[in-house]
């Protein structure tokens, strides 16, 4: 999709954006551009911080499911050892 944007604007000559921006003048009159182009600037900027935001929260799932699998390892293996540690100082106290 992002390739048809670019060949469509690519292949516009200056006379033309010209032509379509005078058809928008007259379409819209003077007085209601400025108000459209604030209002397209506001949408752009919300569109981006929401895709941020959902960017954001997919990065931290991320982070948090990684970091689940990864310490349960850790933990079981310091576990492991301390018990191993314990029967030996039982033997030895035995003997």
């Amino acid at each position: 999709m992002t390739y048809l944007n670019t060949a469509f604007l690519s292949n516009l000559s200056g006379w033309e954006l010209i032509l379509i921006f005078a058809v928008i003048l007259l379409f819209f009159g003077a007085k209601r551009l400025p108000e459209l182009s604030e209002s397209l600037g506001k949408s752009l900027r919300r569109f981006k911080k929401a895709t941020s935001e959902v960017e954001d929260e997919v990065r931290s799932a991320l982070d948090s499911e990684n970091s689940k699998t990864e310490n349960p390892v850790s933990n079981d293996s310091t576990e492991s050892n301390s018990c191993f540690i314990e029967e030996n100082q039982d033997d030895s106290t035995k003997a």
